[in-house]
């Protein structure tokens, strides 16, 4: 009889099979001569659910098996007392032809560039692999009506988690996009994960200016194999905004709401994800949104650069990465700019408190950073407002050490706008000029407070 810690000799092979099943969850399934993918009933003595066994993470408990149901919905079921049973295959289906990407003649062209997220992925329901899924023959049969709306090409650029996203691969999409306008696209789609969404469509905002065209990026808070996806409709709303919006700025399409009664367009400077996993996790910040999109039409909410065809963007899509973001909190410790100076960084964002301020104690460092070269810029933690370092006499000495105010720009928005300028120039004058004037939207002479107005 082996003691709790020790497992047959074949436990390292039985467990690689088991995707990730461990412990007695192993046992259970190996008794029971399933394998991940197979089809079964599962049963003990309060259920009995038949689905498919999904794989689990190497890091959850031995105690818990996961069944993807019928409607989509994945289900832990306790191993106690649980017995499985494997159902027999259906009969194989004839295979459905893949659908020809084919629109109708005349339609406007659109682009669909993938870098990744869960709205360019689909889900294996046999192996529980997630994979990029857009070919123009998955997109066309995932989502039919895109036939209807466009001539669609697409390209995928990356497959990544949007929180490995860097400021070179906002270089190469921007490159992406200057290339398919240049080859007619009259728009583009850019899907994305939507944890950094904002900060690329800030880049993009900057590396691409004066654009002909909309440039629409898109994710989805849920993917597609649940039942509350959003991705259909993002990824048809991005498409119809690509087509036919009257705008050519760089915009982030999701939901308006929770459910499905209309899409929001937010310009690219000025959006946040505001929730971790509702639908309309993206607000518009200091500004209007760019438009509402309800049934396929498209209502403008404030003015925009419009759309113009025979013409290319003026590509500037250099960034340093040599600039951090630090937030100012009680307590922050002065030696912590030590190694930023030391490192020779090239900008400071400080998110300060209220109106732009810091504590007294890091004065010193930021005095020394400015000195050793680098740009130190101040932004507001706040959520709305401006920063004015005009109010108090601690904002007046920041200034007077050459600390540049962002304005009403979003902490991130200043951070990637600074990366931008710092790869345009080194001049120290034309640093403060460039990040002090309004490029893309970002800054306004009088914020907007928009909360809870979408």
């Amino acid at each position: 009889m082996s003691g709790k810690g020790s497992q047959p000799s074949s436990y390292p092979q039985r467990q690689q099979a088991a995707s990730g099943y461990k412990g007695k969850a192993l046992d259970v399934i190996t008794a029971s001569g399933v394998q991940v993918g197979d089809a079964l009933i599962a049963k003990n003595e309060k259920l009995s659910v038949s689905g498919i066994l999904m794989p689990r993470s190497e890091l959850d408990d031995d105690r818990h098996i996961v069944i993807k149901l019928k409607d989509g919905y994945n289900l832990g079921i306790s191993v106690e007392s649980l017995t499985l049973q494997r159902l027999q295959p259906e009969e194989p289906r004839r295979t459905a032809p893949a659908v020809e990407a084919k629109s109708k003649p005349g339609l406007p062209k659109v682009a669909i560039i993938s870098t990744g997220g869960t709205i360019a992925s689909r889900v294996d329901y046999k192996t529980g692999a997630v994979s990029p899924a857009l070919t123009a023959g998955d997109l066309y049969q995932s989502v039919p009506e895109l036939g209807e709306i466009a001539e669609i090409r697409t390209e995928i650029l990356y497959s990544l988690l949007s929180e490995n996203i860097s400021p070179e691969n906002w270089k190469s999409m921007a490159q992406s996009v200057y290339r398919q306008i240049k080859e007619g696209a009259d728009g583009v789609v850019i899907t994305h994960g939507t944890d950094t969404m904002g900060f690329t469509a800030a880049a993009l905002s900057f590396a691409l200016q004066d654009l002909p065209v909309p440039v629409i990026l898109v994710g989805s808070q849920r993917s597609s194999d649940r039942p509350s996806s959003d991705a259909y409709l993002n990824l048809k709303g991005a498409v119809l905004a690509a087509s036919r919006a009257p705008f050519a700025e760089v915009g982030v399409l999701m939901h308006k709401g929770i459910s499905d009664n209309g899409l929001v367009i937010h310009r690219g400077t000025r959006v946040r994800k505001m929730h971790t996993s509702r639908r309309d996790a993206f607000k518009s910040v200091n500004s209007p949104p760019l438009a509402y999109m309800n049934d396929g039409q498209i209502e403008a909410l404030q003015p925009f650069r419009a759309r113009s065809g025979g013409k290319l963007p003026a590509l500037k899509a250099d960034f340093d990465p040599d600039v951090v973001l630090i937030k100012s909190f009680p307590g922050i410790p002065p030696d912590m700019f030590d190694p930023l100076i030391h490192r020779g960084f090239h900008g400071i964002v400080l998110e300060g408190t209220g109106l732009g301020h810091v504590p007294e104690k890091i004065f010193h460092q930021i005095r020394r950073a400015i000195q050793a070269g680098i740009t130190v810029v101040m932004a507001s933690q706040c959520i709305y407002g401006r920063v004015n370092m005009n109010v108090y006499s601690t904002g007046r000495e920041l200034l007077s050490m050459g600390v540049i105010p962002a304005g009403d720009m979003l902490p991130e928005t200043a951070l990637v706008k600074l990366m931008w300028v710092l790869g345009q120039t080194t001049d120290k004058l034309r640093i403060r000029e460039l990040f002090s004037s309004e490029i893309a939207g970002e800054l306004s002479q009088r914020s907007a407070y928009t909360e809870g107005r979408e």
